[in-house]
């Protein structure tokens, strides 16, 4: 069962549980929200990915249940270019698509490096290298994985 907790203006939130299921229906449920705020498609197509990554993450080692977040947000300035090997060429201006993943599990994910045969190990590697930023916060009860995407104009 997903909990939707919030949909007013440019910002939803829902509670999945820690069950199978999950990852496919909060892909859908980010998807939807994104179609319906008219998100141009690669933002919308690179959430959704991201969102899928780090709810797995949360799903393969934590009871749950899992939150997701999405908001529209004005920019912070940009962050130091070194963070990610290709670098971060976004403007500190404008605005983005913060999500948020939450579980109740409080230690930090740790980045691996992934065999080129391994099946998993690389979602925090994409999350850094497809976001203009990223990182991770302890709340009361778990923490929280984030990232940003720019949104054009």
């Amino acid at each position: 069962m997903v909990g939707l907790i919030d949909t007013q203006g440019a910002r939803s939130e829902w509670t999945f549980p820690a069950e199978p299921g999950a990852v496919r229906t909060a892909r859908h449920s980010v998807r939807d929200t994104l179609r319906a705020w008219e998100m141009v498609p690669a933002v919308c197509e690179a959430a959704v990915l991201l969102v899928s990554e780090l709810v797995t993450n949360s799903l393969r080692y934590t009871p749950g249940p899992i939150g997701v977040k999405l908001a529209i947000v004005d920019l912070a300035p940009a962050p130091d270019p070194s963070t990610c090997p290709q670098g971060d060429t976004a403007p500190a201006t404008g605005r983005a698509l913060l999500v948020e993943v939450s579980d109740p599990l409080p230690d930090p994910p740790t980045p691996r490096t992934s065999a080129l045969d391994d099946e998993g190990g690389r979602g925090l590697r994409l999350v850094a290298c497809s976001s203009r930023r990223w990182g991770t916060r302890r709340g009361k009860t778990g923490k929280t994985v984030w990232f940003e995407l720019p949104l054009p104009g």
